[in-house]
Order: C-alpha cells, then structure tokens, then sequence
C-alpha cells in the first residue's frame, strides 16, 4: 500500500508554490505552458544552465526535500525529458561539424537529467531512476515506488513526473494530428466535436512511504492496459472495480483525462458507464493540457479533492449535490492506445 504524505505541482494553474485552482489561466496559440516560480532554492549557476523540463522538476521536489528527511530514493517518469535541450545539441553537432560541443545541452538532455539534478542539488545517492514509458511513464514510476515500500518499509520515497512542451514533440503530434489545427481555448476545450487537443506540461511530485499518520491519501491500486480496442478497455475497468472494491463499497468520484479529442470519447464514456450515472466526474486536462505524464496532475487533483472535500466547479463535468471524497477512481488514456487506471482513496 503506498500512502502519499506530500504533494506538489507546477502547472499552467496557479497549483505552485500556493495552490488557487478556482481561476483558469487561459491556453495561448493551443498550448498551455507552466507557470514557473522563481526557484529560490536552485542556484543561479545551476538555474541559468537547466532546460524547462529539468527546471520544473526539480522546482517541484525541493519543498518535499526541505520539508522531510532524505528520501531513500528518486523515481521520475518522463515520455520525453529535456527533448528541447537534446535537440539544441544535435543541431550544435550539424553547426560545429562535430567540432568543440558545449556539453550542457547534452547532459540536460536525456530524461533522468530531472532525478538525478534532484539528487545532485539534495547530495541524495540512493535509489535514482528514471522510467520512460510514453503515456504510462508516470504510472511505472508509481509501481515502482509501490514495490520499493513493499520490500523496504520503514523506507521514504519521492515519485514524480515531468514533461514539457518542446518544439520538436509539439511539431511531431502537431503533424500526426492529435494537437488542434483550428483555435482552441481550454475553457471549451470540452465542447469542441473535433478530434486532438491542446499541448500542456507540468511537474507533479509526491512523498510516499508505507505509513498510513498524517498521510493525505492512499494509493489503493494502480493497472494499466495497452489496447486500442474497446471492449476490452470497458472489461477491464469492470475488473478493475470489481476486484478493489468490497461488496457495499462505491467511488464517490471519477476522475477523467477527457481531452477534447472526439476520437478518445468513447474510452471515457465507457469508463463513465463502469462506474454509474451517480458518480461525479471530474475533468482536468482543460487545466493541464494533454501530455504523456498528465496523469500525475489527475493524482494530484485527487489528493486535494481528499484533503478538502472541495473542487471548483469548473473540473466537474456535472456539478454533484456535495462534495465528500472517500474513494477516487483516476481512469486516462494516451493517444487511445495506453490506457491506466488509479485507486485513490483516504488514508
């Protein structure tokens, strides 16, 4: 079981370092940016040197380090990394002719760049990896950290994910249609019948361990599916309820990565279904915007949706009569073909 004690986000919302969620920011030319903070706890020789990715990583996991005692270990899911940072670099191989390369595109470049600038600014040498898994990068580091408390109990862990807007991915989804080509704003990003979305980033950080005190929420259960079939996306999820919750247990709400891309709809109708027409459904991605890891926002969500008993209307899809949490159901699809689903529940 792993409990969540702490949690953080950057996001293109007000969610760092104070959390205001009732106000939208509005996305610009379909991409909704991270609002970054002004990093006080990264030096300025280290700061001017990171790409975003890096930045909003390890802006997100300093109050986690500097609240608590070391972690035992740094688990990050990234699709991408710093992909902006290793493009500099190959153009800088064309431009130089292979000559004298300036290294730190390079070294911000490859996707553990985050955990390891973590644990370099932490002095950390414990448990640092990396999982690069495209739309289920974030839910692997989550297992991950689940095996670690399971194997080392009395041991803490920071699990995370990051990934940014970069000109070569957003070009790249750009052309293979799954980002919007006509105007879009994410506060209709919900009744626009076309297909793709709108580009997001973000960073979202938790402190885990096996310890129920204090804790904000608990990760009850974690599955994943690749499948492009949906049938078998809709047995699943059944599955999934079934064998997490008791006889007279219920969700008390569902949280969604509904995009605005009609392709995608029916996952979520399914999904919607499976868990009853008296279920709220929450939304998020018209606050974040689609990327691979944003599943660690809907995480995030659900921990504040725990801790307050209060969501803004503008995440609910149907405003419920009341607001009481106790069981959370997190269900997100990448492109139709990686699916996930999350058990979050009090602790």
């Amino acid at each position: 079981m792993l409990y969540i004690h702490r949690a953080t986000c950057i996001s293109p919302q007000q969610t760092f370092p104070e959390v205001d969620i009732e106000h939208l920011h509005i996305a610009a030319d379909n991409k909704l940016k991270a609002i970054e903070p002004k990093y006080e706890g990264i030096p300025p020789g280290i700061l001017r040197r990171m790409g975003k990715a890096v930045r909003i990583g390890v802006g997100a996991a300093l109050p986690l380090l500097h609240h608590q005692q070391a972690p035992h270990g740094i688990i990050i899911g990234s699709a991408n990394g710093g992909m902006e940072d290793c493009i500099k670099f190959l153009n800088q191989i064309i431009e130089y002719e292979e000559g004298m390369l300036t290294p730190g595109n390079f070294v911000q470049s490859t996707p553990n760049a985050i955990a390891s600038q973590i644990s370099l600014l932490s002095s950390n040498k414990t448990y640092n990896i990396t999982h690069v898994h495209r739309g289920l990068a974030f839910e692997n580091a989550l297992i991950d950290a689940v095996m670690q408390v399971k194997e080392h109990p009395a041991q803490h862990y920071i699990v995370g994910a990051v990934d940014e807007i970069s000109n070569y991915n957003y070009n790249i989804d750009f052309l293979g249609g799954w980002y919007k080509k006509e105007p879009a704003s994410n506060i209709d990003l919900y009744t626009t019948n076309s297909a793709a979305s709108i580009a997001g980033e973000g960073a979202a950080m938790f402190w885990v361990n096996s310890h129920p005190a204090d804790a904000l929420a608990r990760v009850q259960a974690i599955d994943t599916l690749h499948s492009g079939n949906e049938e078998m996306v809709r047995q699943q999820i059944q599955k999934f309820i079934n064998k997490q919750l008791l006889p007279g247990e219920k969700i008390d709400l569902l949280i969604t990565g509904e995009n605005g891309d009609n392709r995608l709809l029916k996952y979520y109708t399914a999904a919607e279904t499976i868990a009853g027409n008296l279920v709220p459904v929450a939304r998020y991605k018209h606050m974040s915007g689609e990327y691979p890891t944003s599943s660690a926002v809907a995480l995030w969500l659900a921990c504040i949706a725990l801790q307050r008993n209060n969501l803004p209307a503008h995440v609910f899809k149907q405003a419920p009569a009341h607001q009481d949490f106790n069981k959370i159901l997190i269900y997100n699809n990448y492109k139709g073909a990686q699916h996930s689903l999350m058990l979050v529940s009090k602790a």
